[in-house]
């Protein structure tokens, strides 16, 4: 039997969710006022939440043993990963609806939130369709093989909000206005409540991640449909999301490359998820783990040397 099929108690989801409030709590007092998040600050809460996605790794080592602890650091490995992609169109609506950097960390903050509840739907969606559907996982395979075909070979992504649905949706619904207004996301104008521009610009953001929770997700579900598994591998890889923009927001331009090793990672979940449903079986968890540190070490190295090479080009 699969040892990543295991059911987790209810405690173990109570226990999970209240580690992650308390943390949520402390990120929330030490930047109660607004402030511009500088690398050192980034790097120390980079380092904060990234102990705490390997602490819990180890716990469920000891708790459940190595092979969900193996499908849990795949996924948490893989969703870090994916989340660069993130950082770059993040940073490309902040350019564009010019957030002013002591804002910034707010709306990521609340960004984050939304983000924890659409991954948390779209897993127990998905892992509910992959367990009922017996062709859901070629489909979801095709999906992922397409995903990752897309992201090779197309150029900056779109994030034009005047295109996205959701933002033309909210700003017929909901009057804005063109200030910021000292961070606020709403402001009474005339007796009117209405939207700030960061209002707006979180709207852009969730609606943007929304179409990375489907691919991150989908991928995740390649490796177990262990639903407790990839949750806490999501949840404590998108908390460190804030951190993480703060930290690589200014270099991602010496990771050109990495693009083509998110390609690869997220054409190898399509395959991966395809060949469960042939006579191949599922694919043992310690080699996705090794694919994805590889592929990542492969994909960085390359950005680095291509890096120093145009830095000493003429």
């Amino acid at each position: 039997m699969d040892q990543t099929t295991f059911a987790a108690p209810v405690w173990a989801w109570v226990a999970v969710g209240a580690v992650i409030a308390v943390m949520l709590a402390v990120d929330v007092f030490s930047h109660r006022d607004h402030h511009v998040i500088e690398l050192r600050e980034a790097l120390r809460w980079s380092a904060v939440w990234i102990t705490a996605g390997v602490t819990f790794g180890l716990v469920i080592w000891l708790w459940r043993g190595s092979g969900p602890a193996v499908a849990y650091y795949s996924g948490y490995l893989l969703e870090k990963a994916l989340s660069v992609d993130n950082v770059f169109v993040f940073a490309l609506l902040f350019d564009y609806f010019r957030v002013p950097s002591v804002y910034q960390h707010k709306v990521l903050f609340w960004g984050v939130l939304g983000a924890l509840g659409f991954r948390l739907v779209f897993i127990f969606a998905g892992a509910e369709l992959l367990d009922r559907l017996a062709w859901a996982g070629l489909v979801l395979g095709a999906f992922l093989i397409w995903t990752g075909w897309r992201l090779a070979v197309r150029g900056e992504p779109d994030v034009d909000p005047d295109r996205n649905v959701a933002v033309r949706l909210f700003r017929r619904l909901v009057p804005a206005e063109s200030r910021y207004h000292d961070g606020r996301f709403t402001v009474r104008v005339d007796g009117r409540r209405k939207g700030t521009v960061l209002l707006v610009a979180l709207v852009a953001i969730e609606a943007t991640d929304v179409v990375f929770a489907i691919d991150s997700v989908a991928a995740i579900l390649a490796i177990t449909t262990n639903t407790f598994l990839v949750w806490t591998a999501n949840a404590f890889a998108v908390l460190g999301l804030r951190s993480l923009y703060f930290c690589l927001a200014g270099l991602l331009r010496h990771f050109g490359y990495l693009r083509y090793g998110l390609a690869v990672l997220l054409a190898f979940a399509g395959v991966k998820l395809i060949l469960a449903e042939t006579p191949v079986g599922k694919l043992p968890v310690w080699l996705t783990l090794a694919v994805v540190v590889l592929t990542l070490a492969t994909a960085i190295g390359w950005s680095a040397v291509a890096a120093r090479r145009s830095a000493r080009a003429p």
